[in-house]
């Protein structure tokens, strides 16, 4: 078992894959939460330009 057992964490390193040995890192809910507001006070101020006036 090592770099090429694809069931081990230093396979799936190797492989650069993700699964039960090795899963995806799972953002905290204080990272989502931040990123959400951000979202929040970006699209006001995109909804806010007002149109071009037709010549």
């Amino acid at each position: 078992m090592g770099r090429g057992d694809k069931k081990t964490a230093k396979g799936k390193r190797f492989k650069g894959s993700f699964g039960v040995s090795r899963p995806h890192k799972v953002a905290s809910k204080g990272v989502k939460a931040a990123a959400a507001k951000v979202e929040k006070a970006v699209k006001p101020a995109k909804a806010e330009k007002a149109p071009k006036a037709k010549a």
